[in-house]
């Protein structure tokens, strides 16, 4: 018995995206670090989380869902807000992640849906279809031929990583995820998971690329391909619109990258310079590390405006002024 290849063909279209992607890649990072741009990783990764959960139906703003992940009290549907909570801790993972192997993509289904689903982490039991909002696309396979789907798609991935471009193999990976719908929820944030999951082992760069943003918005495009490609019988046209998207997105990152140079003052990326991430420092603390004498200047330029940019957050954010108060690097 041959083993298990999905159907797709390698178009001249998808040849001449993954040279452009590459080609951007490869200036982006000769010419700029992201690694050195907290502000935009930062940013990027929460308009990932939001338009991936928004493609999904949750309701929580931009703001909302920046102010869930520092902490903030959000008034909105615990459900939703659980969302953000678990995306953004798997994201926060996302270097963790061997997206070659089934047991990390249990785990993290795990993390993406932690007390929101009660077959949390494992593959479904009972039968799923496949819908863009309430428009019905197709039905999935049967639970019962999950498993053995799954495994014969990783089997795939694992022979083929060093002979198919990790661009094409990711979006093949991502439409027949999409098809096999392996879970009971959280196929869509999954499969977006695990594409940024496969692009990011090739180039590290990806995990701040917030490719979700470009496919919410064009959801109906997203959908129309992935309806397409079910008729057909191939990936293809699901590959040369997910190489499209990347290709237009990473034309906004060199602005981006420009618009932080601006953002960012000095007094800032002194401050952000003398801190470890996730180590609580209390003012005087900082203000010994950076030689400051005035507590005035020392909020004025390198605390306020460091906390209004979400690049530090305070341990009691409802008590800006408590004595207790601590800052945290993001």
């Amino acid at each position: 018995m041959e083993d298990y290849a999905p159907p797709f063909t390698i178009t001249n279209k998808i040849l001449t995206y993954v040279s452009s992607i590459s080609e951007k890649i490869g200036r982006i990072t000769a010419t700029s670090s992201l690694e050195s741009k907290p502000h935009l990783r930062r940013n990027n990764r929460i308009k990932s989380i939001h338009s991936s959960l928004k493609i999904e139906a949750n309701s929580l703003s931009l703001g909302q869902v920046r102010d869930v992940i520092g902490g903030k009290t959000v008034l909105g549907k615990q459900t939703e807000i659980q969302e953000v909570k678990n995306a953004y801790e798997a994201y926060e993972r996302l270097s963790e992640i061997d997206p070659y192997s089934i047991k990390d993509l249990k785990t993290f289904h795990g993390i993406m849906t932690r007390y929101l689903v009660n077959e949390s982490g494992d593959f479904r039991h009972g039968e799923e279809g496949v819908f863009n909002g309430d428009q019905y696309i197709f039905m999935a396979p049967p639970a019962h031929l999950v498993p053995e789907l799954m495994s014969d798609l990783f089997n795939w991935m694992n022979k083929s990583r060093n002979t198919i471009h990790p661009l094409i193999l990711a979006s093949v990976f991502h439409y027949e995820f999409v098809f096999i719908h392996p879970f009971s929820d959280g196929n869509g944030r999954m499969a977006r998971l695990w594409h940024t999951a496969i692009l990011a082992k090739w180039k590290p760069i990806f995990e701040y690329i917030p490719i979700e943003s470009q496919i919410e918005k064009f959801q109906t495009e997203y959908y129309d391909a992935i309806a397409q490609c079910h008729r057909a019988g191939s990936s293809t046209d699901f590959i040369e619109f997910m190489l499209s998207q990347i290709d237009k997105i990473l034309d906004d990152i060199p602005a981006q990258i420009n618009e932080e140079n601006h953002l960012l003052s000095d007094y800032v990326q002194k401050l952000l310079s003398v801190m470890e991430y996730d180590i609580p420092y209390t003012s005087n603390a900082l203000m010994k590390k950076l030689d400051l004498k005035s507590k005035e200047t020392f909020r004025k330029n390198y605390l306020h405006p460091a906390i209004k940019l979400d690049l530090i957050r305070m341990t009691i954010p409802d008590k800006p002024r408590s004595r207790s108060q601590k800052y945290i690097k993001l």
